[in-house]
């Protein structure tokens, strides 16, 4: 319950919320899409180029999406039939890891594992085979993103199939069901939605990768629309083609949307009584040796660039690293800008939440009901334009004027807030939704309302869930390149711009050494992170 001024508050705070994110998205799209209006098909740069790289980004997209789901599947029943064995635990906490990694940092660890001096050429050339693997191109591209996609994939169907109701089990056993009758009649009807879903999550991630595309791509031949864009403004010097191809990219994205938008919610089952132990297709013998013939070269695939990461970064020369004045001046401006970016995304994801609550509050209205549509709509917009979409529309605004420091640094922190805001919402809205379920009677009672209540009670109440927030969006803001790729110089040196030009560069030795730093940085974070969250799960009970 809110008292009127509460509720106008609320909905004037929200007002603001989404006059701002849609001036920070609206300003560089209306700037790409003004540059764009004066471009015929008959320009020079309305050519075979353009649909060769879309064509490029669709088929990656689609070949990684494919990969990730079809080993997810049987890895993820793997593991749902088995759910005591030694390790599971550490193996799922070990699959969260690629979600907090940085795209750069896990670029490193595959390289290491699979480039040319890697270990994978070092065991084939052993065995006798002379041509050695190239990571570069498109069979890179498509590790990369199985690395990062397969495990998120498999934790989600390995929970849909987790949640499957024990009595489904039971009648199995009774019928004498064999493992491909209950594939087709339980196992698959059970993913079946959580596929779908995960599908087009995975998709969308691979139509928008920047990072993992831009160091592992090799060529003009594996190039996606992000990287042509970047390549356009920081090495062919023309906003021009520039401007095409972030409108494609923009197209492209809002269709993968409207899409998704359609895709069918997972259904949640009830409680119910049996387990997964009394399936009738958990046996001990061959079937027990196929599933762990999956979950260890699983367990092998993802865990190996992480250690390689670890292992190449104690290698490297640690001391001499550490004492560069360079290295700590990125480390200060990349905690800095993503303390800000955090920051801003967590107090714009509660400038949304409380106008959809005090729309719900609100007497009936069609400025109420649209206020709250509209902050809803706000923080799952950003997804249409990328980073490096909004990059390039900021970079054309200020006509490539970036040698100023303040404003790339405030584009690049307001664009990573932007980008953390639909998870912060996700983060924050239910816990918002209880402490007001909680305490908005009793507060009322009691006569604490305004600035009282939002002081002593309502972020109080959401302190936890504010920190869970805050450290996610961090740690994303933390590792990302697709933000600062544009304006990133002398003036403007982050942890991530500092690696890849380490990396550029050929010093492979240092470049390790800020991996493991960046990389420590960031899975700290997402470990706070998700600590606070389960906090908060065990108070909320």
């Amino acid at each position: 319950m809110l008292t009127r001024a509460e509720r106008r508050g609320g909905l004037v705070g929200g007002g603001v919320g989404v006059a701002l994110i849609l001036a920070a998205i609206g300003i560089p799209v209306a700037a790409l899409l003004a540059r764009s209006a004066g471009l015929g098909a008959d320009a020079p740069i309305w050519d075979t180029y353009l649909w060769r790289v879309v064509r490029f980004t669709l088929l990656q997209a689609f070949a990684s999406t494919t990969l990730s789901l079809l080993l997810a599947i049987p890895l993820a029943r793997a593991l749902a039939r088995r759910p005591r064995f030694f390790g599971r635990s550490f193996l799922l906490r070990l699959f969260a890891v690629p979600l907090g990694l940085p795209a750069l940092v896990a670029a490193l660890g595959l390289i290491e594992i699979w480039g040319r001096q890697g270990i994978i050429n070092g065991i084939a050339a052993f065995t006798g085979f002379d041509e050695p693997f190239s990571i570069y191109g498109l069979p890179g591209i498509l590790i990369a993103h199985v690395f990062f996609n397969l495990p998120l994939a498999t934790r989600m169907l390995t929970l849909s199939l987790e949640r499957t109701p024990g009595e489904y089990w039971k009648t199995a056993a009774v019928l004498g069901m064999g493992a491909p009758a209950v594939f087709r009649l339980i196992e698959w009807p059970a993913m079946a939605k959580a596929a779908t879903g995960a599908a087009g999550l995975v998709f969308m991630l691979c139509i928008t990768s920047f990072t993992l595309v831009l160091i592992l791509g090799g060529g003009p031949a594996a190039t996606t629309l992000e990287v042509a864009i970047y390549q356009a403004l920081r090495f062919d010097f023309d906003p021009q083609r520039a401007v095409l191809l972030a409108v494609a990219q923009m197209t492209l994205t809002g269709l993968v949307l409207v899409v998704l938008s359609r895709l069918p919610a997972p259904v949640e089952h009830a409680d119910s009584l049996g387990s997964s132990l009394d399936r009738p297709d958990v046996a001990h013998g061959w079937s027990c040796v196929a599933d762990f013939a999956l979950v260890v070269p699983a367990a092998l695939f993802v865990g190996a660039p992480l250690a390689a990461v670890l292992l190449a970064g104690l290698a490297a020369d640690l001391p001499a690293i550490l004492s560069e004045r360079l290295l700590w001046r990125a480390t200060a401006t990349s905690l800095s800008m993503a303390a800000a970016a955090a920051l801003v995304s967590t107090g714009l994801a509660l400038l949304l939440i409380r106008a959809r609550h005090a729309a719900s509050d609100a007497p009936g209205g069609w400025l109420p009901r649209g206020l709250s549509g509209l902050a809803g709509a706000a923080g799952s917009i950003v997804l249409l334009a990328p980073p490096v979409v909004l990059g390039a529309g900021w970079f054309v605004v200020f006509s490539g004027a970036v040698s100023l420091t303040a404003a790339p640094i405030a584009i690049v922190i307001m664009i990573n807030s932007l980008m953390a805001l639909p998870f912060v919402m996700r983060v924050i809205e239910p816990a918002h939704a209880t402490a007001m379920a909680q305490n908005g009677r009793l507060a009322l009672a009691l006569g604490v309302t305004g600035k009282n209540r939002l002081l002593r009670v309502d972020l109080p109440a959401l302190k936890r869930p504010l920190l869970t927030a805050g450290s996610f969006a961090m740690a994303l803001s933390l590792g990302d390149l697709g933000a600062v790729v544009l304006f990133g110089g002398d003036r403007l040196v982050t942890l991530p711009w500092l690696l890849l030009q380490k990396m550029g560069a050929y010093r492979t030795h240092d470049a390790a050494g800020i991996a493991l730093l960046l990389g420590c940085l960031c899975l700290a974070l997402m470990v706070l992170s998700e600590h606070l969250a389960r906090s908060t799960k065990r108070m909320s009970m």
